[in-house]
């Protein structure tokens, strides 16, 4: 029954990112390069009102929580991730709910997402020889209330920064997108962040632990490498139990979830009528999906998830591997996003 809701919940998440158009791509990348904070503000909306809910969850009635060590691999897997993010387009649930509207490009992004977490997996080992420290949890460290009181100041604090740095770029704020039709669309960015939050927090009572997307990748790759003939003692293989090998997708629960968010964006475009898929892709197209999809899956591996899984469902655990795999997260993307910028008189564009 569990996995059932988990699929609900995915098709509400899937519908919720496409209205939204809910991504921490764009709003990174428009920060760096704009000097627009509307979406990263959004972000710690959804942070500050989730970790409301999932921290008396996890400090007093025992619901799980993504607490990771703290060391290289794990920050430069977030620092190659979020560099994938900007040539891939989108991250993981970006990625998901992209597809589900539509999109052949990020078909191909999926694709090699999903081979390079296979990958990642495979080295995880040789990484975590590099010095690490144990995970550290602030809610374990100073108590429930003291730690969500400290969150909160934080992302406060940093939304307060970025309104600042807009503002005196800008002179004021950008005026957001806002909601228009509940089942057709759009939905302004705050909107978003609610609706995400149920999502987080139904995740939470489902499942019993935060929402996460790519390790579902490593299970779908894994199982597609070995219907397709590659023995088990292969490299890429060998760490994946033959108990996950002969298991149903359906029978996962980060699986369902995944299929539900294509799914419901998938229903989300149709009601907005903007479900068209091209098929007419340039070279450049194809191969900064390709690398943004290889540096994605395997960055996600080594840093322990994605924005959802490991920016996202750390920060609401309580986890300082959040922090770590932000910051380095975004210089990752920042750097790629630089980079990318239209010179003057220049055509280019990012992907």
């Amino acid at each position: 029954m569990s996995l059932f809701w988990a699929s609900l919940i995915g098709g509400f998440a899937g519908f919720s990112l496409y209205h939204a158009a809910f991504g921490f791509t764009a709003g990174w990348r428009r920060l760096v390069t704009e000097g627009r904070s509307f979406g990263i503000r959004a972000q710690f909306l959804l942070i500050g009102l989730t970790a409301i809910f999932s921290y008396p969850l996890i400090g007093w009635f025992g619901a799980g929580g993504f607490v990771q060590p703290v060391g290289v691999g794990m920050a430069f897997g977030a620092f190659l991730f979020g560099a994938g993010m900007q040539f891939g387009g989108g991250c993981g649930s970006g990625t998901l709910f992209v597809v589900g509207g539509g999109s052949t490009r990020m078909v191909i992004t999926l694709s090699f997402f999903i081979l390079g977490s296979v990958i990642g997996h495979a080295h995880v080992p040789y990484w975590n020889e590099l010095p690490r420290i144990g995970g550290v949890s602030a809610i374990r460290e100073f108590g429930t209330l003291p730690a969500l009181a400290l969150l909160l100041m934080v992302c406060g604090g940093l939304s307060w920064a970025a309104t600042v740095y807009e503002k005196r770029r800008h002179g004021s704020l950008e005026k957001t997108r806002e909601t228009g039709s509940l089942l057709r669309g759009p939905w302004s960015p705050w909107l978003g962040a609610l609706a995400l939050t149920i999502v987080g927090v139904l995740t939470i009572l489902v499942l019993n632990r935060p929402w996460g997307i790519t390790q579902a990748f490593v299970f779908w790759g894994g199982k597609l490498l070995y219907l397709g003939g590659l023995s088990t003692d292969h490299w890429m293989l060998e760490r994946i139990p033959q108990s996950s090998l002969d298991r149903s997708v359906f029978a996962h629960g980060t699986s369902v979830m995944d299929f539900g968010i294509i799914l419901g964006a998938m229903i989300a475009a149709g009601l907005a009528g903007r479900f068209a898929p091209i098929w007419k892709l340039s070279f450049k197209d194809v191969w900064t999906a390709v690398l943004g999809g290889l540096m994605m899956g395997y960055g996600a591996r080594l840093g322990y998830g994605c924005n959802i899984g490991a920016y996202l469902g750390g920060l609401i655990s309580g986890s300082l591997h959040g922090w770590v795999w932000a910051i380095a997260a975004f210089a990752g993307s920042s750097l790629v996003a630089r980079a990318r910028m239209p010179r003057p008189g220049s055509k280019l564009t990012t992907a």
